[in-house]
C-alpha cells in the first residue's frame, strides 16, 4: 500500500496543532502560497530545508519527523520519475536548446579550439564538474567559437549538446528559472508535469542533469549569479560560457580570453566573406581594410558583407571610408550587423559613473591609460578610479595591459567611446579634462627626467594630483611606459604655445635621453625645445636645445648633414649667449658628425677642443665624457695607444666617483670605448674583461641598448680572438637592440663576413641585404660607398 504524499501529511499535522497556514508560515517563513501549494499536491518534492523549517513549526517528535522526510524524499522521486522522457537520451532535433547552424567557417581560432578540445577531454575523464568560461570584447566572436566547438564536440559527450542564450545583454536578460523551463523542455519534460515552484523546477533540473553526461553551452551570460544556477551536470559533462563579462566570481577551472585576429588571419576572414580572389587581387587595401578593423571578427564581417553587396567597389575605396575615424563605426554596418551597436549593448549596462570614465578614457592620446591617468581626467581619486577602470575591463570594454595597473583600450572601442563623449559631455568640461591631463602630464614627464640628470643628487617637483615618480627606477619605467601620453601632451603644449613647459621638458630629457628612446622621440623633443627656446629669446637655452638635436640627427636617425646645421645654429647660441659649456658641447657633438662626414683627424680635432673648452668651464662630467669621445675619435684615426691612454683616465675618474646609478652608466660607457681600444690594441682579454663589468652595469640599471653596445663590442673582440661562433651569437644578440643604422651596418656586415666563413651563403646574403636596407637610412659618404659595394656583391641593379 503506498504511502499518503507528502500533502496529506502536512495538512494533517497543522490541523492537529490547530493552526491556520498563516499561523505555520509565521513559524516557519515560508510563505502561505507555498503553503497551499504543498498542502494540495502541486509540490509534492520541497527541498531539505523546507522540510526542517515545517518540523520545527509544527513542533513533530522524532518519528514524526522521519514520516514528512520520507514523504519528501518519495515525493521527489515520483516527480524525477514522472518528468523523465524514459531513458535519457540525446536532446530530440527541434527542441528549444537546439545548437545554432555555423553560418560562416570560423577562422584564426585554431589555438582556441585546441585548447577546448583539451578541456574537454579533462571533462569526459574528471570527477567533477568542469566549466569553462570565454569572454571577450563585443564582436570578438564568443558565440561563433562556442557554437563550432559545439558542433564538433557534441558527439564526444553521449547525450550531445545543449545550447542556450541567456540575453545577457538584452534589456531584460533570461532569469535562471526561465533558463531552467527552458532547459527542462529540452530535456524532454511536459511543461503541464513541471512543478510551479522556482526551486522545486530546479531540483528537477539538477536530477535530470544527474543521469545525463552533455555539453551545456550557455551562451551571451550576463553575470554570476545568472549562471550560477544552472551548473549542474554529471561526471563527465562540461559547461562552456560565453560572456563579455570575465565572470570572475565563478570558481572556473578554465577561462578563454578571447583576443583579436592577427593581420594575417583577419585577411583570411576578410576573403572568406568578401571573396579570396578579390582580396587577393588587392592585397595591400585588404590589409589595409583589416588593419581598420582592428581584428574584430564582427568588423570583418560586416565589412566583407559590405564588399560583397557592393561589386562595384574596389577594397581600395572602402579602406579610404575606413581611414576616417569619425565615420568609421558608421561605415562598418551591413543591415541589422552593426558594430556601433554591438557596443552600445554593453555600453548601456555601465552605471552612471563607469560610463563617463569609458567616455573620458577617449581623451588619452596612447593605446594604454594608468590608473593615476585615469584618475586625472577623471577627477576621482586613485581608488575610485582603479576600481572603475576594473569594472570597465571586466565587461570587456577594457583590456588588461601587461602590467598591473594599465588598460589597454581597442581601437574601435576608443572611436566609440569618443562619439559617446561628444554626446555626453559638454565642451567645456572637456577642455578643462585636457588641460588637466596635458600639465600633469608634462609635470610628471619632466620630474621623471630629472632622476637621471647627472648633475643633480635631489630631485624636488612638486605634482598637482597623483605623482607615480619616487625615484629612479619608477622614472624610468614610468617614462617608459608613458611615451605615447607625454609625447602627445608635449606636441598639444608646443601647439598651444607653452613654451616654458616644453623647455623645462625638453631640458630634463638630456641625461635620460643619451641610453633610452628613439631617434624619432628625441628628434622631436629636441626640436620643441629649440623652438621654444627661440620663442622665449633664451639663448643659452636655445644653444643648449640645439646641441641635443644635432646629436639625435646625426647620432640616431641617420641626417648628419641635418645634424651639422644644427651645429652651426648652437655654436652661434652658443657664442652669443657667452656659455663655454654651451660651446664645448657643441663641440663634442661637432666630433662625430666630421668623422662621419669628412675625415677622423678633423673630428680629433674638435674632440680635443670640446676636452679644452669643458676643463675651461670647470665641468668634470663633461670634461671626463669629452676625453672619451676623444678616445672614440683617436680609435677611428689609427692612434689607438692614445686611445687607451685617454680612455683609462676617463675610466679611473668614473670609478673614483660616489657609485650611484647615474654614476655606473657613465662608468658603462667609457668601459666599453676603454675595450673597444684594446680589441684594435691586440689585448682581448682585457677588453672582454672591461666589457663583462659594463654589460653588468648596463643590465643592472636596465639600460638596454647599452647592454647591446657592450654586445656588440664583446663580438668584434671575440672575431679578433677567433671565437667565432661565440661572437656570432654575440652580434645577433645586440642587433635588435642597438640604436641607429650605422651600428647595425657594422654589425650586420660582420655577420655576413662570419656566414661566408661557415659555408652558409644564403644567411650570408641575407645579412647583406639588411645592411644595405640600413644604408638607405643613413646618408654619408662612408655609408654610400659601402652600399654600392653590398649592390655589387648582392648583384643588384643599381637604382642610381
Amino acid at each position: 500500500m503506498r504511502a499518503p504524499p507528502f500533502g496529506d501529511y502536512l495538512r494533517f499535522y497543522r490541523l492537529r496543532s490547530s493552526m491556520t497556514q498563516e499561523e505555520l508560515s509565521d513559524r516557519t517563513g515560508i510563505s502561505v502560497r507555498s503553503l497551499s501549494e504543498m498542502e494540495r499536491g502541486r509540490v509534492r518534492n520541497p527541498q531539505r530545508r523546507t522540510v526542517e523549517l515545517l518540523i520545527d513549526g509544527l513542533g513533530l517528535g522524532e518519528e514524526e519527523a522521519r514520516e514528512l522526510t520520507d514523504a519528501a524524499r518519495a515525493g521527489r522521486r515520483m516527480m524525477a520519475k514522472a518528468v523523465k522522457p524514459g531513458p535519457p537520451d540525446r536532446p530530440q532535433t527541434g527542441t528549444c536548446c537546439e545548437l545554432p547552424p555555423t553560418l560562416t567557417e570560423l577562422t584564426g581560432r585554431a589555438t582556441e579550439l585546441q585548447v577546448l578540445d583539451g578541456f574537454a577531454r579533462d571533462a569526459i575523464a574528471s570527477c567533477r564538474l568542469q566549466i569553462a568560461v570565454v569572454h571577450g570584447l563585443p564582436g570578438a566572436g564568443k558565440t561563433a567559437l562556442a557554437v563550432d566547438a559545439g558542433h564538433r564536440l557534441a558527439g564526444e559527450f553521449p547525450h550531445g549538446c545543449l545550447f542556450l542564450d541567456l540575453r545577457g545583454m538584452d534589456p531584460d536578460p533570461l532569469s535562471p528559472d526561465r533558463a531552467v523551463q527552458r532547459l527542462l523542455r529540452a530535456l524532454g519534460v511536459d511543461e503541464r508535469n513541471s512543478p510551479t515552484d522556482p526551486e522545486d523546477r530546479l531540483s528537477v533540473y539538477r536530477s535530470l542533469l544527474r543521469d545525463r553526461t552533455l555539453l551545456l553551452i550557455l551562451d551571451n551570460a550576463a553575470d554570476e549569479a545568472q549562471v550560477r544556477p544552472l551548473l549542474a551536470t554529471s561526471n563527465g559533462s562540461m559547461v562552456l560560457v560565453t560572456s563579455r563579462n570575465t565572470l570572475a566570481g565563478l570558481d572556473v577551472r578554465h577561462r578563454i580570453a578571447l583576443g583579436l585576429l592577427d593581420d594575417a588571419r583577419a585577411v583570411e576572414l576578410l576573403g572568406l566573406v568578401a571573396g579570396a580572389g578579390r582580396v587577393a587581387a588587392e592585397s595591400d587595401a585588404a590589409r589595409r581594410v583589416a588593419a581598420l578593423c582592428g581584428g574584430v571578427p564582427l568588423a570583418l564581417v560586416i565589412a566583407g558583407n559590405r564588399l560583397a553587396s557592393r561589386p562595384q567597389w574596389t577594397i581600395a575605396h572602402l579602406a579610404n571610408q575606413l581611414a576616417d575615424e569619425r565615420r568609421r563605426l558608421s561605415v562598418l554596418s551591413a543591415g541589422d550587423l552593426q558594430v556601433r551597436a554591438a557596443f552600445e549593448t554593453s555600453y548601456h549596462h555601465l552605471d552612471p559613473a563607469s560610463a563617463r570614465m569609458f567616455h573620458r578614457l577617449a581623451l588619452v592620446p596612447g593605446p594604454e591609460t594608468s590608473v593615476e591617468l585615469a584618475a586625472v581626467i577623471s577627477g576621482e581619486p586613485t581608488e575610485i578610479a582603479e576600481t572603475t577602470l576594473d569594472r570597465l575591463a571586466e565587461v570587456s570594454l577594457l583590456g588588461f595591459s601587461g602590467t598591473c595597473g594599465r588598460y589597454t583600450s581597442h581601437d574601435l572601442l576608443r572611436a566609440f567611446a569618443r562619439e559617446r563623449l561628444e554626446l555626453g559631455e559638454n565642451a567645456e568640461d572637456v577642455r578643462a579634462a585636457l588641460e588637466r591631463m596635458r600639465n600633469w602630464l608634462l609635470a610628471v614627464a619632466t620630474k621623471a627626467a630629472l632622476y637621471f640628470d647627472h648633475d643633480r643628487t635631489v630631485v624636488t617637483v612638486a605634482i598637482d594630483g597623483p605623482d607615480p615618480v619616487y625615484d629612479r627606477g619608477s622614472a624610468g619605467r614610468w617614462l617608459a611606459r608613458e611615451e605615447a601620453n607625454w609625447r602627445c601632451a608635449l606636441r598639444s603644449a608646443a601647439a598651444q604655445g607653452e613654451h616654458r613647459k616644453v623647455l623645462a621638458l625638453a631640458t630634463a630629457m638630456h641625461w635620460y635621453s643619451d641610453l633610452r628612446g628613439s631617434g624619432a622621440l628625441w628628434r622631436e623633443v629636441f626640436d620643441a625645445g629649440a623652438k621654444a627656446a627661440r620663442a622665449l629669446g633664451d639663448v643659452r637655452a636655445a644653444a643648449e636645445q640645439l646641441n641635443y638635436l644635432s646629436w639625435a640627427l646625426y647620432a640616431l636617425c641617420g641626417q648628419p648633414y641635418e645634424a651639422l646645421t644644427a651645429h652651426h645654429l648652437a655654436v652661434e647660441a652658443a657664442a652669443e649667449a657667452g656659455d663655454l659649456q654651451a660651446e664645448a658641447w657643441a663641440w663634442y657633438y661637432r666630433a662625430p658628425i666630421e668623422r662621419r662626414l669628412n675625415s677622423a683627424r678633423e673630428a680629433v680635432l674638435h674632440g680635443r677642443r670640446a676636452v679644452e673648452l669643458f676643463e675651461r668651464a670647470e665641468y668634470p662630467n663633461g670634461y671626463y665624457l669629452a676625453l672619451s669621445l676623444l678616445g672614440a675619435m683617436l680609435h677611428a684615426a689609427g692612434e689607438f695607444d692614445e686611445a687607451v691612454a685617454v680612455n683609462r683616465r676617463s675610466v679611473a675618474h668614473y670609478r673614483g666617483e660616489q657609485p650611484g646609478p647615474g654614476n655606473d652608466e657613465l662608468l658603462a660607457m667609457v668601459l666599453t670605448r676603454l675595450a673597444v681600444s684594446l680589441t684594435a690594441s691586440g689585448e682581448v682579454p682585457a677588453a672582454l674583461e672591461l666589457l663583462d663589468e659594463a654589460e653588468a652595469l648596463f643590465r643592472d640599471h636596465g639600460v638596454t641598448i647599452g647592454v647591446a653596445r657592450a654586445r656588440q663590442a664583446r663580438g668584434d673582440a671575440l672575431i679578433r680572438a677567433g671565437r667565432l661562433a661565440e661572437a656570432t651569437d654575440q652580434l645577433l644578440a645586440a642587433l635588435d637592440e642597438v640604436r641607429g643604422s650605422q651600428p647595425k651596418i657594422e654589425i650586420l656586415l660582420k655577420l655576413a663576413e662570419l656566414s661566408d666563413g661557415c659555408g652558409e651563403p644564403a644567411q650570408a646574403r641575407e645579412h647583406r641585404l639588411r645592411a644595405l636596407a640600413e644604408c638607405t637610412r643613413y646618408d654619408t659618404p662612408a655609408v654610400r660607398i659601402t652600399a654600392r659595394k653590398l649592390i655589387a656583391e648582392l648583384g643588384i641593379t643599381d637604382p642610381s
